[in-house]
């Protein structure tokens, strides 16, 4: 499975992905990153702070990012660089988050693209930042990867 190539990438284009947040979510991201602070854990004790509950992970919206550039835009073959972020607002069980990626610029000599990244919870911003992918070329002997 291929997604797409360098060349099918325009600034502009986007991709995005909805998920809404589950306790088992929490629970499954937890055990995998092994991150169980008690504000992602447990209810009682994330009664008692400034969130007044339980809260996902900011990784967990980080991973529907990475998502949307794995399976999407530009999807299957894209690899990884860089990201940055910023949590900008708590994500809380039952939120419904859309993951949206947005190619924002095109190093064609490095076969780079920039992408704006965001997180929304009912139309505000929860994680921003920007990703860095090296995305594959067509062999132009074949027009194959």
């Amino acid at each position: 499975m291929q997604g797409l190539y360098f060349d099918e990438l325009s600034v502009g284009q986007t991709a995005e992905v909805a998920h809404t947040v589950g306790a088992a979510d929490i629970e499954a991201f937890a055990a995998v990153s092994g991150d169980h602070n008690p504000v992602h854990m447990d209810e009682a004790y994330a009664k008692t702070t400034a969130f007044g509950g339980r809260i996902a992970h900011g990784m967990l919206s980080a991973a529907y990012i990475s998502a949307v550039l794995g399976n999407d835009l530009p999807g299957p073959g894209a690899i990884y660089l860089s990201q940055s972020l910023r949590f900008r607002r708590p994500v809380k069980v039952g939120d419904p988050v859309v993951a949206k990626v947005t190619v924002k610029a095109l190093d064609a000599a490095k076969g780079h693209a920039t992408f704006e990244t965001v997180c929304l919870v009912n139309g505000k911003t929860v994680v921003d930042g920007e990703a860095l992918i090296m995305v594959p070329r067509r062999d132009p002997a074949s027009g194959r990867a």
